[in-house]
């Protein structure tokens, strides 16, 4: 039996820097899958009906699920496989970063200690509840970090928009502490109606959206890829959404024990500042910004673009490559990807999008980027005449000296 170092060793060299991963399906049983992911129709409640339906895919995780007492182990948890001949290994993504180290995450091993992010697609029928993220000081008295996040709403996946493709963020103009704080005490006397205090927003395929922690949300139906910091806290303060009704234990999830109970702590992790600003969307709306002038990029033979660009936590790019071109693309640090369009190579390998997978099914679609070789340069080829490869690249803190803007 090869031990975990050997086994993350041997896939390095096998990928020249390249580790490739197989897919990590997570469910979640307050959600109504909206089956864009790709997984088989048949694989959706894969888990059993009682762990609800798999809308998420987790992309370069080292942060385990947080899905209550049926959890299963190493739920959430990316893998990394190797395979030579006959021969198939698996081991955990964060264990073999453990065992390398810097040789995997480079300078943010000696900060961190562990890759601190990790993205998903979440891909759900109707809007999710109303809920929030805990900052770090509140997050810290569960012993959790805090969790900022980000939206992007890539094209391919949002072939239809869902019931409901708008998203609830913050308060409206005028909503008061009052009216929030009636609104969580009545979570258990039916529909407790706190949408009605937020605003929603339409979603757009192909722009995102910046949610720092603290802030309102209740994410609309499109299929959305989500770069964030590596946690899972959550409490969810909506107790009716689309007429399923919401556990009360989902409310204080993430609180602390000694503050069970108490609706004014509940109302205190709600950044106020943030979730009354009336420049909301100007401060958090994303438009892709090419990493350089497109016309230079197009004459290379590629397109690039930033998608997530306005939280100091993480970052994430859009990667398209021109039907029959070859390109180096250098990074200032490790990096997750994932293939949402095309085929070729990267690097040493294959890379392919499929149009169906099983639960349990090995891909060629996402692959982790290790620092030296993000550095070096990641050399894709493109053999289609017609179809361009696209691929969603995140990344972790302090990556880029070129963000497009000053945090």
């Amino acid at each position: 039996m090869s031990t975990i170092k050997t086994i993350a060793e041997r896939a390095m060299e096998q990928g020249q820097g390249i580790l490739r991963l197989t897919p990590t399906w997570v469910p979640r049983v307050f959600c109504v899958p909206g089956r864009r992911i790709k997984l088989h129709p048949d694989d959706y409640y894969a888990l059993g009906g009682n762990r609800g339906g798999i809308d998420e895919r987790w992309f370069s995780s080292t942060t385990p699920a947080d899905n209550g007492p049926l959890t299963s182990k190493n739920e959430g948890l990316s893998h990394v496989i190797f395979q030579d001949g006959s021969l198939s290994e698996t081991i955990v993504l964060r264990d073999a970063i453990s065992e390398l180290k810097d040789q995997v995450i480079g300078k943010l091993w000696a900060v961190y200690g562990s890759w601190p992010m990790y993205s998903k697609f979440f891909d759900n029928q109707g809007a999710l509840p109303l809920h929030i993220h805990h900052d770090d000081a509140h997050a810290a008295r569960v012993n959790a970090k805090g969790k900022p996040e980000a939206y992007y709403f890539p094209p391919q996946l949002n072939n239809h928009g869902g019931d409901f493709p708008y998203t609830f963020f913050g308060l409206a103009p005028g909503v008061t502490k009052e009216e929030v704080l009636e609104a969580l005490r009545g979570f258990d006397k039916g529909d407790n109606r706190i949408a009605a205090l937020s605003a929603a927003y339409v979603l757009t395929p192909g722009t995102g959206w910046n949610v720092p922690p603290g802030v309102l949300h209740a994410p609309g139906s499109l299929c959305t890829y989500e770069p964030q910091k590596a946690s899972d806290v959550f409490a969810m303060y909506e107790s009716v959404v689309h007429n399923q009704v919401l556990d009360t234990e989902l409310l204080w999830k993430d609180t602390p024990k000694e503050e069970l109970g108490n609706h004014e702590y509940l109302l205190d992790v709600i950044d106020w500042e943030q979730n009354v600003d009336p420049l909301f969307r100007e401060k958090h709306f994303m438009k892709p910004i090419p990493v350089s002038p497109m016309e230079e990029m197009r004459d290379a033979g590629y397109e690039e673009k930033w998608i997530c660009y306005l939280s100091k936590d993480f970052s994430a790019k859009e990667l398209t490559v021109l039907p029959g071109a070859t390109v180096t693309i250098k990074d200032g640090g490790a990096y997750g990807l994932y293939v949402v369009q095309g085929h070729g190579t990267l690097g040493v390998w294959p890379i392919e999008s499929p149009a169906l997978i099983r639960y349990g099914q090995l891909t060629y679609d996402e692959y982790f980027v290790s620092e030296s070789a993000a550095k070096a340069g990641v050399t894709i080829s493109n053999p289609s005449k017609s179809d361009p490869i696209v691929m969603l690249k995140h990344f972790g803190p302090d990556a880029h000296d070129n963000m497009p803007v000053k945090l």
